[in-house]
This record gives structure tokens, sequence and C-alpha cells, in this order.
């Protein structure tokens, strides 16, 4: 059996069901995942985790050792060694980070009572709970770009969220300003070179921000919110983790509040669309 046949039916086997969201069943021979579960986690047929697992498939695209990274909860070093095995190059620490961490996608499983996302250092969405997706509507639905928070900010505005005057100039500016901070950590990244050309030719506010050259990073903010349930007033921070230079972004209200009140009706109701998997993934 090669080592990355063997590393992967390992890494299998070592998560139960609950680790990634999933219930339980019934009838379980075995601990650890599925052969399905793990097929459906990563977006790819059974067929084809039972003949990598055999070691019948050869040379797994960067894209799908990414989906069984995160699916496996695997760790950085893990996941280099995933790539490495596989005979592929492991992301380089030149682009923008995109892995997530098992302690964060515990945080996504777990902190379901608020919407709750994680963003790479660009404003890609990569992972969001399903009252996130409540609030905000299903990522999935989107195309990669359409789920850049800068480029929807300054290509689409803000229906159906308002701003204060104060937090909408505030949250304008922080998100070109960091952008630019990522820019300068990521100067190789063509990728995140890219958004950014596309979006000083797209948007005229978004250029002169960007002339400013301001560095900042985007924290908090407050808003309103038009959900299904109607309006809530939310207060948006953004929690950094350390290491990976992913941002978690939280969601609250006002404990007592009609607006905490809305939106626990919106977790009990609005996850009625949404039924299926714990989380969402956007997988690179």
């Amino acid at each position: 059996m090669s080592e990355f046949a063997s590393v992967l039916r390992s890494w299998r086997e070592r998560l139960s069901p609950a680790d990634v969201g999933l219930p339980a069943g019934s009838g379980r021979r075995a601990a650890g995942l599925r052969r399905e579960e793990l097929a459906a986690l990563a977006g790819v047929s059974v067929d084809y985790i039972v003949r990598l697992e055999q070691g019948r498939a050869q040379h797994p695209s960067p894209q799908l050792l990414g989906a069984l990274a995160l699916a496996l909860r695997l760790s950085v070093d893990e996941r280099d060694h995933l790539y490495r095995v596989a005979g592929a190059a492991p992301p380089s620490r030149d682009l923008v980070p995109r892995h997530v961490t098992p302690g964060v996608q515990r945080l996504v499983d777990r902190l379901g009572d608020v919407p709750l996302a994680v963003f790479s250092a660009a404003h890609d969405i990569i992972m969001w709970n399903p009252l996130w997706a409540a609030v905000n509507g299903d990522p999935s639905a989107e195309s990669a770009l359409e789920r850049n928070l800068v480029w929807r900010h300054f290509t689409h505005g803000h229906d159906g969220v308002e701003f204060d005057d104060i937090h909408e100039e505030e949250f304008a500016s922080d998100l070109v300003a960091d952008l630019r901070a990522a820019v300068g950590r990521y100067p190789r990244d063509p990728s995140l070179a890219a958004l950014v050309a596309r979006l000083r030719s797209s948007s005229p506010e978004f250029e002169r921000r960007w002339g400013s050259a301001r560095i900042a990073e985007h924290r908090s903010s407050r808003k309103v919110v038009s959900t299904p349930v109607g309006p809530i007033e939310i207060d948006c921070d953004v929690l950094a983790v350390p290491g990976g230079d992913l941002r978690i972004v939280v969601y609250t209200t006002v404990p007592g509040s009609r607006h905490a009140e809305a939106l626990e009706l919106l977790r009990v109701t609005g996850l009625q669309t949404f039924a299926g998997s714990a989380s969402a993934v956007e997988v690179p």
C-alpha cells in the first residue's frame, strides 16, 4: 500500500461522524468515517475514494487534495504531507492561506446559534454555518468571484444591508485598507493581484480609496440586515486566527432585544431552507 493510500485511510478511520457534524446513524461496524461520508464531504464519488485508498487512482488534483484535507480535519503539517505523498507541491507560503484548521472547523460546527463564517485574507468566504446562509443567502449558489466580500461590496453595493453613515464609511475604507495589507504580505499571489486589478478597473470608488494607500485591518461594524423574518440589527466582529491569516466573522445581537428574538426565530425557521450538512466549504 502506498503512503498516500495508508494515511488517507488512517485519517478517515480516526474521525467519528460527530467530529465532522454528521449523525452517527446505526449499524456501524467500525469506528471512523465511512467512505461514503468522506466522499460526500469532499465532493467526489465513493468509487474514487475506494480507488484512492487501494492505490488504483493516481495523481489526484490539488483541488481534490485541498478538499480531502478539509474533510479530514488535517493540520497544516498533515495537509502538506498529503500533498507530497500524492506527488503534488503543498500550497505555497507565498499564496493567501485558505486551509481551515481543525480548531476553526470545530468553532463553525459548534457555534450554531450565531451567524459565523470564515474568510481568507483576500476576503474570500471559505466556510460558513447554516445560520450565516439563512441571514445572508447561501454562498454556495454564487461563483468564486461573487463570494469575495470586497468584490461584492464595490461592484454590487450592499442591498439588504443598512449602515449608519459612520459605519458605512469605515466599512468601505477598512475593506480596501485590509486588502492592501494582504497584498503586502502576499505580493506574489497571482489571484490576489488579479482581484485588485479587476477591482481597480471596475469600481471608481475602490480605485479612489486604493489611491489613499491606507493600511488597516477591518475588525468590527454595526449594520441592519434584511432577512426573511424582518430587519435585524447586528454587531459584526472579525476575529483573527493566529498563524493561518484567516478571519472568523461573527454576527451577534443585543441579548434580550427584539433583534435577538428575530435571530433566534430565523435560526429555527430559516434553517429549513438549508437542511443538510452542518457547514459549507468552498474548496480552492
